[in-house]
């Protein structure tokens, strides 16, 4: 509380008036005035999942669009987003700054997994939110642990467990090969493949290949996991390896039906630059209305995104869906901060962020952010998509639920 507020309401007091209305006055935290909330967060603008820059620029760009429309309760949102390079050390570095020079409010959807699981532990010791972490481990859902951070993607474990009883329903007696990035990302899809074949695992999983951020090709790892007769292809890859992985894949003349992860399930980003018809078939999973499925066409959600872009992200790709992810986080945040009111502290966004049932234009109907005081996963719900080898995904089957707690 604001000094002229507190001597203010004192006032009231010593005039007999009742402190009723003392709970309902502005407090707010570092980094938010009457004009301003100041937010902070890191992102992967170089390095090699610079792909998912595009996420911070757009979500930059929503803001500028509620700017433009008088802010929050006349808060203009500024964000102030710094390269990480997905380097953690990088990420550290960024963040200290954010938080000890900068004075942010919260750190606002910082992007990867590494990233992430580096700031945790320093922002939880100095009581700084980290909202929306745009990473789908499920140890971001740890409120035991880490009061101070709260994810906002399907759980990777989750989606690799639906992969799976997807192929033991149609592909009974398959071959099973993955392929995963070699940190905390990855190995959660491989655990997740694993819970769900059980004891299948044993004549199932035929083949198993990492490849390490450094590297600069996966070529060998992808001859190495032809070389096993494997006929599914588990893909647990970021962008650029991503994309690497299917081009090699197709090249050497290994056709598996591929399960992509939807962190890279972009057609701009990933299926454009491995080639689209060497992806074609492909399977992923999404949560929000893909900009290439012509079928949203005539949606007004859809409309509203392209005007968006059209605007604020002039040249920019629509069917890239690191800039849709943007859009969504930007909505996500805003939704939050709207339902804080004027008691602008870290504190009360943390407990907001365990009290929302909102829709979120551009998610898939039926899906919305949604926690409680004992679910801590703000998206939960995934369907399927097959690309079509040329420019989009097409959905099929129903919405199924990615809860980390099944």
């Amino acid at each position: 509380m604001k000094r002229r507020e507190f001597i203010s309401l004192l006032g009231g007091a010593a005039a007999g008036w009742p402190l009723v209305g003392a709970r309902a006055a502005k407090q707010y935290g570092p980094g938010v005035s009457d004009t301003e909330i100041k937010l902070g967060q890191t992102m992967p603008y170089s390095g090699p999942a610079s792909a998912f820059g595009a996420v911070g620029l757009t979500m930059a760009a929503y803001f500028s669009m509620i700017n433009e429309h008088g802010g929050i309760r006349g808060r203009r949102l500024s964000l102030l987003s710094l390269d990480d390079a997905y380097s953690p050390p990088k990420a550290v570095e960024q963040i200290r700054r954010l938080v000890e020079q900068d004075q942010v409010f919260f750190i606002a959807s910082p992007l990867g997994t590494p990233s992430n699981l580096a700031i945790r532990k320093y922002l939880n010791a100095n009581k700084v939110p980290t909202v929306f972490a745009a990473s789908g481990l499920a140890t971001f859902g740890d409120r035991a642990n880490y009061p101070w951070t709260i994810g906002w993607l399907p759980t990777f474990e989750a989606e690799a467990r639906i992969y799976t009883q997807y192929i033991l329903q149609h592909v009974p007696n398959a071959r099973i090969a993955i392929f995963y990035q070699n940190d905390d990302l990855g190995r959660d899809y491989v655990r997740g493949v694993q819970k769900e074949l059980g004891e299948k695992a044993k004549s199932m999983l035929v083949a198993v290949q990492s490849y390490e951020l450094s590297e600069p090709t996966v070529d060998s790892q992808i001859g190495i996991l032809k070389a096993s007769g494997a006929d599914i292809l588990i893909n647990a890859s970021t962008s650029k390896f991503a994309a690497q992985s299917i081009r090699v894949a197709h090249d050497i003349g290994w056709k598996p039906q591929q399960f992509l992860s939807y962190a890279s399930a972009s057609v701009a980003g990933v299926m454009v630059p491995a080639g689209p018809e060497k992806a074609e078939g492909l399977i992923s999973s999404t949560y929000f209305k893909d900009p290439s499925d012509p079928q949203w066409a005539g949606d007004t959600e859809y409309r509203d995104y392209l005007a968006f872009m059209t605007r604020f992200r002039s040249g920019a790709s629509t069917s890239d869906t690191f800039n849709l992810a943007g859009y969504l986080l930007g909505a996500s945040l805003v939704k939050l901060i709207e339902q804080c009111g004027d008691d602008l502290t870290r504190e009360n966004v943390m407990e907001q962020t365990l009290k929302l049932d909102v829709h979120i234009p551009m998610l898939l109907p039926g899906v919305k952010l949604h926690t409680s005081a004992t679910d801590f996963y703000p998206i939960e719900s995934l369907q399927l998509q097959r690309f079509d080898g040329k420019s989009s995904f097409t959905l099929f089957g129903e919405v199924m639920n990615a809860s980390p707690q099944n």
